[in-house]
């Protein structure tokens, strides 16, 4: 809550936008005109606490929520959206309300916990995504080997990474950069192949767009062509592929770098390795039997290491989900929701008066000692 107390028109914009409504269908679900939400959302004045009550109870937000100070919003110029296109407004909105709430969680972790520092080169000056991502592996000392948890490797780079959790299929992902530190976002909902291809797609905007726009087709293609030469590097993709290889040989062969079986289709094309003719027969036969919906033997959902540990010893400490919301002024399933696919906190419970002022006065740790190569 802020110093004064005093009720904050930003913050009640933000929650109604990361429940996805306009401002008239809040009007019509609270019972009220919609000249009163746009005030109050103006800032002309503020809600009575009848209202304001009201207000809350639908958003789901605490109403001390609504007296706190400005927060950090992504907005949709800096944040690089797959499929925006596809997306509607309130989609976006929602995501990019997830996405404030994970950077006002992300300050009150950093408060506490020393995080690695963030490693991402500038990619931009690179001839091609194909060279930029042959770069990267280099930088990184990995080479030619598989990369096999992707989201441990990000974020030993220093990449803070959260989970959308949404059931939407136009939500894949969207990445972005706060001043020094970058951030991913992951729709913890889809396939572990998808959430792997997103998460290398959101690292290419990162690398290559950081000083300019990471919107648009081309971004998209560029951000596309960087994650399939990420994962599946093309001197070792192409000494492991068959000769005239099956759908049932790929099916297999996915599992070496952890890819779906229609982006390794996609990939063995762009490096020479299958025919226009032979490609497209593989996609029909993909499609025919529902892989480009469904993944063929679904490999085993990444998880995130800075998460686990930042929570397992707030749980050492006796801190519950509940004191953290408390101090955050938001309701715990967004906290669910933000790491909902890649952390078991087991911080639920009971709530003490102890572990609550524990939280406040926690000293500074170090959460370093990550596995990027796992």
């Amino acid at each position: 809550m802020n110093a004064d107390g005093i009720f904050n028109p930003s913050r009640l914009t933000l929650a109604r936008k990361r429940r996805g409504l306009t401002m008239t269908k809040l009007a019509a679900q609270v019972g009220l005109e919609l000249r009163s939400i746009s005030a109050y959302e103006k800032g002309e004045f503020k809600p009575e606490s009848e209202r304001l009550a009201a207000v809350a109870k639908v958003l789901r937000f605490p109403e001390a929520f609504f007296f706190g100070d400005d927060l950090d919003e992504p907005t949709p110029d800096v944040a690089s959206f797959r499929s925006l296109s596809k997306m509607t407004a309130g989609q976006r909105d929602t995501a990019l309300g997830a996405g404030a709430v994970a950077l006002m969680l992300n300050d009150w972790i950093e408060a506490r916990f020393d995080l690695p520092r963030a490693e991402l080169p500038d990619l931009s000056r690179e001839a091609s995504p194909e060279a930029a991502a042959q770069e990267l592996r280099r930088a990184w000392g990995i080479g030619e080997l598989p990369i096999k948890n992707i989201v441990h490797l990000l974020e030993a780079k220093g990449v803070r990474v959260f989970s959308l959790a949404l059931d939407a299929a136009e939500v894949d992902a969207f990445s972005m950069w706060r001043q020094s530190t970058p951030f991913v976002f992951l729709n913890t909902k889809k396939s572990a192949e998808h959430g792997r291809f997103d998460a290398a797609h959101e690292l290419g905007h990162l690398v290559l767009h950081r000083h300019g726009s990471p919107q648009g087709r081309e971004a998209e293609q560029e951000a596309n062509a960087f994650a399939s030469a990420l994962l599946m590097p093309r001197a070792s993709l192409l000494a492991q592929a068959p000769h005239i290889p099956t759908l049932e040989h790929l099916i297999k062969l996915k599992k070496v770098w952890s890819v779906s079986v229609a982006a390794l289709t996609y990939r063995l094309h762009t490096v020479g390795a299958l025919s226009d003719w032979h490609y497209q027969t593989l996609f029909v036969e993909l499609s025919s039997r529902g892989y480009r919906k469904k993944e063929p033997d679904e490999g085993q959902r990444e998880t995130s290491q800075v998460l686990q540990k930042v929570f397992a010893s707030l749980r050492e400490e006796g801190i519950l989900k509940v004191h953290i919301a408390r101090e955050l002024c938001i309701p715990t399933d967004e906290l669910d929701q933000l790491i909902f696919g890649l952390a078991l906190t087991g911080l639920s419970g009971s709530s003490s008066a102890g572990a609550a002022g524990r939280a406040k006065g926690s000293h500074l740790r170090v959460v370093s000692s990550l596995d990027g190569k796992e």
